[in-house]
């Protein structure tokens, strides 16, 4: 980890009260502390073991605000945590919006998202439902997609090649009502209600100016639920999922995932650009398949997560081996062969996977799977060449996984001091 990807505890500005503030002050005018304990006991059952120190496990869990890593946005690498809760969002602008609303809804997130992820109560929000809650490791990543520059006085030459829309791969099932987006936003926390909050929030700061296309929220493994915080979490298969990720001790991860500093289009300097896909996992009949079954699937073993070829969970892949028959020990289609960065000319990203569960299809299947993201320096060195090569090379997972949402959103640096985001576009003469 970086010292700029560390995580800080930031007290709340003088000028903008807390949320801890706020309720404490509400609580007083219901009679002062007493009421507050009283509450606490009734919630709690009144037992003495509430009262015990927490777990070191989540010592910090709530009050804990993220630093923004300049120039990147906080919400890209986040190496020391995995928050619980997100959620993914697209808005489309109005029609008609002009470049000033755009700048001034850009200077509104700006302001909100500063607060909101410092635990504080931005100006003029009246919303209780996050009160009493501390940061939570909230953070908030803005971008833009492909759709916006045509609008808002935004140049179509302005549009970086690297922001062209994605091809279409084999086998998708998209619907295009839940896909693409003018503006996308990504929220995650380590409590539900603090993103629930932050994205209202910021509904109601683009009143006007722009409005919700889709929203997709999910979950991953929350803080504190593991004896050990550092391990792989698992998807809804039942399998380690982001073993091979890059990670920011990796000399070259920056590069992977980051604009370089001298990029082309200046305006991203620092930024990544995001694919987000919607996967359903056809969970039913991926239980029918055995242990065995499914572990050659994915080449890894299921319970630790260790490759078929041998070694544990972070042992290199060796894609030579072989089983003592001579048949290879992962499989010409198993997916962890197929997506390595060595059958893919080195195309690698950062992924992050939230799950999620809808309920049940019409057909009475789960609704359920993996809200993916995929951070990148390039879609043509990362996502695209790996998404070809899996489904061209009927990578063996796709028989029980369907894609039904994709976009496509280029997330701006971190603003300076005093500017906000997306300014280095929308003004760059002042950036």
């Amino acid at each position: 980890m970086t010292e700029t990807e560390t995580e800080t505890t930031q007290a709340p500005s003088a000028s903008s009260p807390s949320r801890r503030v706020f309720l404490a002050g509400g609580a007083a005018g219901l009679g002062g502390a007493a009421v507050g304990a009283a509450a606490s006991a009734f919630v709690l059952g009144g037992s003495k073991s509430a009262a015990a120190p927490a777990d070191h496990r989540v010592a910090g869990l709530g009050t804990t605000a993220i630093a923004t890593p300049f120039p990147h946005q906080a919400g890209i690498a986040v190496p020391a945590i995995q928050q619980g809760h997100g959620t993914v969002a697209a808005f489309d602008l109005v029609p008609g919006a002009t470049p000033a609303q755009l700048k001034a809804l850009m200077q509104a997130w700006t302001a909100a998202i500063a607060d909101l992820t410092a635990g504080r109560t931005p100006a003029g929000d009246a919303d209780t439902t996050a009160l009493g809650s501390g940061p939570c490791s909230l953070t908030v990543t803005v971008g833009f997609g492909p759709s916006v520059f045509g609008k808002a006085g935004l140049d179509p030459a302005s549009r970086p090649a690297e922001l062209a829309p994605l091809p279409a791969f084999r086998a998708e099932q998209l619907d295009s009502a839940r896909s693409d987006g003018d503006l996308g936003v990504v929220l995650a926390a380590d409590d539900a209600l603090v993103v629930f909050h932050a994205l209202r929030t910021l509904t109601r700061a683009a009143a006007g100016t722009a409005k919700p296309r889709w929203v997709m929220s999910g979950f991953s493994r929350a803080p504190g639920s593991s004896p050990d915080p550092g391990a792989t979490g698992r998807n809804l298969m039942g399998q380690l999922d982001g073993t091979n990720n890059p990670t920011a001790a990796q000399p070259d991860f920056a590069g992977k995932v980051f604009v370089a500093p001298d990029a082309a289009t200046a305006w991203m300097r620092g930024g990544s650009y995001l694919v987000f896909r919607r996967i359903r996992m056809l969970l039913t009949s991926w239980d029918a398949q055995t242990t065995a079954a499914q572990e050659k699937v994915i080449g890894r073993h299921k319970a630790d997560g260790a490759p078929l070829s041998g070694g544990t969970e972070h042992t290199p892949v060796d894609l030579s081996a072989q089983n003592p028959d001579g048949s290879l020990a992962i499989r010409g289609d198993a997916h962890i062969r197929l997506a390595a960065p060595a059958s893919n000319g080195g195309a690698a990203m950062l992924r992050r996977g939230l799950s999620y569960d809808d309920g049940l299809t019409a057909d009475g299947e789960p609704d359920a799977g993996l809200l993916f993201l995929a951070w990148q320096a390039d879609p043509a060195r990362g996502f695209i060449p790996v998404q070809q090569h899996l489904t061209r090379s009927m990578d063996a997972l796709n028989r029980f996984t369907t894609h039904e949402t994709s976009a496509l959103f280029a997330m701006v640096p971190a603003p300076k001091a005093g500017g906000y985001l997306g300014q280095a576009l929308l003004d760059p003469g002042s950036a």
